[in-house]
């Protein structure tokens, strides 16, 4: 997600005024509703460590994966949007292939938060947000032990959300702590919501994890799996991650894989770094030069593989390059309407409308024309710090989170909207490394028991 930040945001007032009157949408216009195993016991290619025969189960090679914090930069549309729920219903009128890209600036604070008090902090605000993850047995009734598919559904889940944002728990670089077991009991509970869920790295063999753990549950399941690179490194973690998707793509075949996603926030984290803010400058070209080539390789390896699967790229929804817009096959946006300090009442129209805007009428400027989808969206629950609880004019809180998914969620699939929401379970990493808001973002606490929320029922 995304790094620890204030919540000041540039005025884009201007921008908000050159909005028709006729397309600002306001959220109250919208109608809204009513058996334990281990990362080593899967099954790999020989290329893993070069012994066994292929097929043979294996010591998985367990290079480790970093969801370095994710940042994004959202404009503030102060003020109240104004309109039917018919222009947020309906699907987004044809546009011209002028490009109106928003590139919005902004500081992001970041502030790290000591591992003690963060937990304290924690613990006082929320027990359950801080237990441990691996509670499989308590949060999933499995009839047989011995086969993942048995699992009873949970009739309070229902599979509403065109897709979820997930990462395993402990799948952070260097100490990869994620197991089996575990992403096991994550797509049971997970295949409940959705049929697509969307990974942001491979490192801590998270994508054969997945993958077979959606073999033995033997759910409907599709990942978009990923290459999370970083701009500094001469291409290390880059390097790194390819290997293990090339295993997990020799192991696993692409049945249950939607594409690869290479780079999230890549060019907004560049920028940042450069003390720049236009992903089109020549700063943000420079940093596309990059990016592109882990691209370029990542096309190379599949076609050497004989693989066809679609090659994208995420960032925040107002930083994509159009070099490497081009050059993909599908783009996601990060769009968080708690960052653009927009009201809970306001945000699923104002997420909608933003995606239009900036993502949707980009794409269909490029010559390539790549699908887009929301890779983010969603709205916090809590915070390690009274200063962080608001980003102005709401409250992080499972009451407000249940407005956003309430006024969100079926319209978007009402009206086609391709989006991941943000995010499956609170992640107690962030909370002790970043702090505010940062781990508070799942539907499920880290303890995998669900919030204090009703889960839309509508198809995805």
């Amino acid at each position: 997600m995304s790094r620890y930040r204030d919540n000041s945001q540039p005025d884009l007032q201007d921008y908000y005024d050159s909005v028709p009157p006729a397309r600002r949408l306001s959220g109250n216009d919208i109608p809204s509703h009513s058996p334990t195993t281990t990362s080593n016991d899967i099954p790999l290619s020989p290329r893993m460590d070069g012994n066994p025969a292929a097929g043979e189960s294996t010591t998985a090679l367990n290079a480790p994966y970093t969801d370095t914090p994710r940042r994004q930069h959202f404009g503030d549309r102060r003020g109240e949007f104004q309109a039917t729920n018919d222009t947020w219903m309906e699907k987004a009128p044809p546009k011209s292939k002028k490009t109106r890209y928003i590139v919005i600036g902004g500081l992001l604070l970041a502030v790290l938060i000591g591992v003690g008090v963060a937990l304290g902090v924690v613990l006082s605000k929320k027990n359950s947000s801080s237990s441990s993850s691996s509670t499989s047995s308590s949060v999933v009734n499995q009839t047989d032990p011995n086969d993942p598919s048995t699992f009873q559904k949970d009739s309070r889940l229902k599979q509403s959300f065109y897709g979820l944002a997930y990462t395993p728990a402990g799948s952070q670089y260097p100490d990869c702590g994620n197991s089996l077991d575990d992403v096991i009991t994550d797509i049971q509970l997970l295949s409940q919501l959705t049929t697509r869920i969307r990974l942001y790295g491979a490192d801590c063999n998270q994508s054969a994890l997945v993958l077979e753990a959606i073999k033995q549950t033997k759910v409907n399941m599709s990942v978009v799996i990923a290459n999370y690179p970083i701009a500094t490194d001469d291409g290390a973690a880059y390097e790194r991650q390819a290997l293990v998707i090339e295993d997990a793509l020799t192991t696993y075949g692409t049945d249950n894989i939607i594409g690869v996603t290479v780079g999230n926030e890549f060019i907004l984290d560049y920028l940042d770094d450069n003390d720049a803010t236009d992903p089109n400058s020549d700063v943000g070209n420079t940093g596309a030069e990059i990016l592109l080539g882990f691209i370029n390789d990542t096309k190379t390896m599949l076609s050497n593989m004989s693989i066809s699967l679609s090659v994208g790229n995420a960032d925040a929804g107002s930083y994509f390059n159009d070099l490497v817009l081009e050059d993909v096959d599908y783009g996601m946006a990060n769009v968080h309407p708690w960052f653009a300090n927009v009201s809970v009442d306001d945000a699923a129209g104002w997420t909608w409308l933003f995606f239009q805007d900036n993502d949707v009428e980009l794409a269909e400027s490029l010559s390539n024309n790549p699908s887009m989808s929301i890779a983010e969206t969603g709205w916090p629950t809590n915070s390690t710090d009274a200063g962080n609880e608001t980003n102005g004019p709401s409250n992080a809180t499972e009451a407000n989170l249940q407005t956003f998914l309430d006024t969100f969620v079926c319209q978007a699939n009402a009206n086609g909207t391709e989006y991941y929401f943000f995010e499956a379970f609170d992640e107690v990493w962030k909370l002790e490394e970043f702090g505010g808001v940062e781990g508070y973002w799942g539907l499920f606490y880290s303890n995998k028991t669900l919030k204090d929320i009703t889960i839309p029922d509508c198809s995805s």
